[in-house]
């Protein structure tokens, strides 16, 4: 450990000393890291100020580096006092690889299933809301064409553009877009494969996702199966990652297991599943009921190789959220729901920032 010849404590001392502190996902201390820029440690005689730098305002382990970096710095001698700042720079995947990048847009993560009805537009909605409230700027790009449900998830009429065309709006904090917006109710969209593709690209690329400044995420909402949309999603941007939403029975998860084998016979990262409905707890009672059965996502995830992102259990708060416009995360974030969506979105943020130092360090 260096120190001063007069005894007080040095950048140096400081920096080494936060070298012990390991980055759970990287496996790398956050010095070496980049995590700790020189220019923000401050050293006014016995007191020490640190800014450290994370990749995702999302991190699950935010405020346990905070612990260790003060106790850290406050072992050192000559220091009496450490003030150490989480702050976070979320850090673009895909830059410099395969299709076009949207334009501000540092990640795309995309939530795909290969079976409709198991949730998986309530998960993307509930995602980004998640993430907006760790501090992330989010975006939310429905790419289901013929079956948008993100308008009345959010609390949008439907077809309330209609007269003056399709556009970006805020809502709930983050930036949404869908086809929806423009359709009045009950109109289909009866489009061929050549059509969608051309829908996905233009709402990826012709709307301005960056008009109020970058966005840290865009979470893509996809429709259910293996053909048009999620294809040419994966053509024509650089997809982060893939969250599989599945419910736990089986012929669900064989569904799944045919999503991630498509995302990867696309060279798209799969960061894993998530198991909705994963149970019922009766607000009666309070005895738990595995009504689509459970643990089926988490074996199926081993089996694959990938990993298990979490568990979301079946509560009618959710439904009513997506029916009445409010979803949950943002009606009652603190509930069992709420609090099951927000450790989700903090273990996908990670496995963002895993892929983008994996991408990274292939390009150096």
């Amino acid at each position: 450990m260096t120190e001063a010849s007069n005894g007080q404590v040095t950048k140096e001392s400081v920096l080494a000393a936060l070298q012990q502190i390991e980055d759970p996902d990287l496996h790398r201390d956050i010095v070496s890291l980049g995590f700790v820029p020189e220019g923000d440690i401050s050293i006014c005689g016995s007191n020490v100020s640190v800014r450290i730098v994370l990749t995702t305002p999302a991190c699950p382990v935010r405020e346990t580096m905070k612990e260790q970096a003060q106790q850290l710095i406050t072992s050192l001698p000559g220091v009496e006092q450490a003030e150490v700042t989480m702050d976070a720079s979320v850090r673009s995947t895909g830059i410099g690889r395969g299709p076009k990048e949207i334009e501000g847009v540092r990640n795309i993560i995309a939530v795909a299933s290969n079976k409709g009805g198991v949730g998986k537009s309530t998960v993307a909605v509930n995602l980004a809301i998640a993430l907006r409230r760790f501090g992330a700027r989010v975006g939310l790009m429905d790419a289901d064409l013929t079956g948008p449900n993100i308008p009345t998830m959010l609390g949008l009429g439907v077809g309330f553009q209609a007269d003056t065309g399709l556009g970006i709006v805020e809502r709930y904090g983050i930036r949404a877009a869908s086809i929806g917006f423009v359709l009045k109710r009950g109109l289909p969209v009866v489009w061929r494969g050549p059509m969608i593709g051309t829908g996905v690209r233009q709402l990826m690329h012709d709307l301005p996702w960056n008009a109020e400044g970058e966005l840290d995420y865009l979470i893509v909402d996809l429709p259910p199966g293996t053909s048009d949309a999620s294809m040419s999603a994966a053509q024509e941007a650089p997809i982060a990652g893939t969250v599989i939403v599945t419910t736990p029975n089986n012929v669900s998860l064989e569904d799944a297991m045919k999503a991630v084998t498509m995302f990867e016979k696309l060279n798209v990262p799969v960061f894993g599943l998530i198991e909705n409905m994963s149970y019922f707890v009766c607000p009666h009672c309070g005895d738990r009921t595995d009504i689509f059965g459970h643990g089926g996502a988490q074996q199926t995830a081993e089996e694959l190789g990938i990993d298990f992102l979490g568990e979301i259990p079946l509560d009618p708060s959710i439904r009513s959220g997506a029916d009445t416009g409010i979803p949950i995360v943002e009606s009652d974030p603190e509930s069992p729901v709420g609090r099951a969506f927000a450790e989700i979105a903090q273990t996908v943020a990670a496995r963002t920032s895993v892929q983008h130092f994996f991408a990274t360090t292939a390009a150096s």
